[in-house]
């Protein structure tokens, strides 16, 4: 039995969901030799009579991860539903349960057909109930959704990914919700914690720790390429939003201007240091730690 909770990130407007996996060498976002426990983090957004869920966690979470939802959203509320990584089983899992026991009125994605990604359940032939509304994204970089009657985030390709991805940035509560990174911080505990505050340490990041695990979980093909686009696409983010907030997908969540400055800037040294001009690619066989 994993650990649930929820964390209230803006009081009635943002809620973390946490529901927790243990690292024993089997989930591909930590190190083979992890060892402890992380979190899944779902997040409601709300507004004034509708509402936003990023991501839709695994199946394995999905009673804690309804019964999560029913303490905080009406029923019949109209709920959007925004999987970050549509071929992830994290982001897109629990999409169909979801959208059976709530009032989902459309799930946005960047491909057509939404229900194709999502739904695990219909044998073929049968009809799938309930239906899905896609809303399709814009294919650019950046392009703004809206929640309720006013309130809207903001959308775009994550700048470093190794699947399609997309970051969203919420200016009413200065969090940045950041899928697949900045994701590095677990616990020995199941209970956490899962939100580290502005004079906290969290205790693991710098430039050796940051640089192993990117390259021992999805980010392995850093090393040796060229990072300058995509050391001024993280930098772009970093200038063009106020963050105060950092919500990843997996693991603790960072608040407070202090880590959102040290967590920028120590991924652009790493960026920088394992860029094609200091140093070469490598071949990495299975298994391999670095």
């Amino acid at each position: 039995m994993s650990f649930s909770a929820v964390t209230e990130l803006s009081p009635g407007r943002v809620y973390a969901l946490h529901n927790t996996f243990d690292l024993d060498g089997r989930v591909s976002a930590y190190p083979r030799t992890a060892r402890g426990h992380s979190p899944s983090n779902c997040y409601l957004l709300l507004d004034d009579g509708a509402a936003m869920l990023l991501d839709t966690g695994y199946t394995a979470h999905e009673g804690a991860i309804l019964d999560q939802l029913s303490g905080l959203l009406d029923s019949k509320t109209p709920l959007s539903l925004f999987p970050l990584r549509i071929n992830e089983f994290m982001s897109v899992c629990n999409t169909m349960a979801i959208a059976k026991q709530f009032n989902v009125v459309e799930c946005f994605s960047n491909v057509p057909d939404i229900e194709d990604w999502v739904e695990f359940e219909t044998l073929r032939g049968e009809e799938r109930n309930p239906t899905l509304k896609t809303t399709l994204i814009e294919r650019g970089d950046h392009c703004q959704v809206q929640i309720g009657s006013g309130r809207f985030v903001d959308v775009m390709n994550a700048p470093l990914r190794l699947i399609s991805t997309r970051w969203i940035y919420d200016p009413e509560s200065k969090t940045l919700f950041s899928s697949d990174m900045f994701s590095h911080v677990w616990s020995d505990r199941e209970d956490g914690p899962w939100v580290i505050g502005n004079n906290e340490d969290d205790g693991v990041t710098d430039f050796a720790f940051v640089r192993s695990f990117l390259l021992n979980t999805r980010y392995w093909w850093i090393e040796g390429a060229n990072m300058s686009p995509i050391r001024k696409a993280v930098a772009d983010v970093y200038d063009s939003f106020d963050i105060e907030t950092i919500a990843p997908g997996y693991g603790a969540i960072l608040r407070g201007r202090n880590h959102v400055d040290r967590q920028f800037a120590v991924l652009d040294d790493v960026l920088d240091q394992l860029d094609r001009g200091n140093i070469p690619p490598a071949y990495v066989p299975r298994a391999l730690e670095r």
